[in-house]
């Protein structure tokens, strides 16, 4: 079996981290529900740090993250410094470790800081009378928009994708998580922007506010263009969304 390792320059020592990760699964504390991908906390200098242990791929995906592909946990690393490097939140990358066997890609696995944040977009949805609701929407709305204009479109930009910090009375910080799908443009066009929204909500009234906020700062459309385009690509999303889940129902019941 063969290995790729990488690491940042945030720890000192390669070998403490390559430890954590080559012990993830005897050692640490489990984060989350670990349904698809499995995140663990860690010590590390004193900091905690998480650890992702991606899903083990398919045969197809096994040969193609060994041949044509970059793995999940590499992407993860690699546009975390992207993001940093364009002034985006996210937390610190520390390593990525792959492993390989005769038949491809084995198991991989991705560092990272461990951030304390109050919420995440999807409070905002299931929570409207949650304090600063409005203004931290708005805040959200800016800080997609600069994600457009630095030409960085995040494919999994979802409820759960972005952590929310408060930083003073009024103002918050955001930071995205869940890397490993991302293009990044020259220029981003209109639909690419407006389809970014898609999958944050389904609530109409949080599409207004959005559309109302990002029209402030996107002058080359009206607020009414900019609510009818990211309303149509919420709803497209939320359609086809409805269609794959009465589908795997479907499934389910004759495989029963």
């Amino acid at each position: 079996m063969t290995a790729k390792f990488k690491f940042s320059g945030v720890v000192k020592s390669s070998k403490d981290i390559l430890s954590l990760i080559q012990n993830f699964h005897t050692s640490g504390e489990l984060f989350g529900n670990g349904d698809r991908n499995k995140i663990k906390l860690f010590e590390l200098n004193g900091k905690t740090i998480n650890i992702k242990s991606f899903k083990i791929p398919n045969i197809v995906n096994k040969i193609a993250y060994k041949y044509f592909r970059k793995s999940k946990a590499r992407r993860s690393f690699e546009y975390a410094t992207i993001l940093l490097e364009k002034n985006i939140g996210t937390p610190e990358p520390i390593a990525f470790l792959e492993n390989f066997n005769f038949l491809g890609l084995k198991d991989s696995y991705y560092a990272s800081e461990h951030l304390i944040t109050e919420l995440t977009y999807r409070e905002l949805v299931e929570i409207p009378e949650y304090p600063d609701n409005d203004n931290i929407l708005r805040q959200f709305t800016k800080f997609t928009f600069d994600l457009h204009e630095k030409g960085v479109e995040f494919l999994d930009h979802s409820p759960g994708n972005t952590l929310i910090k408060k930083t003073s009375e009024s103002l918050y910080d955001f930071f995205l998580v869940d890397l490993n799908r991302m293009n990044f443009h020259e220029n981003m066009s209109f639909e690419q922007r407006m389809n970014n929204f898609s999958r944050l909500t389904p609530k109409k009234e949080m599409i207004a506010v959005m559309s109302n906020e990002y029209a402030k700062f996107y002058t080359e459309k009206s607020e009414a263009e900019i609510f009818e385009k990211m309303w149509q690509a919420t709803s497209d999303f939320q359609e086809e969304f409805a269609r794959k889940k009465r589908l795997k129902k479907k499934l389910k019941f004759w495989k029963s």
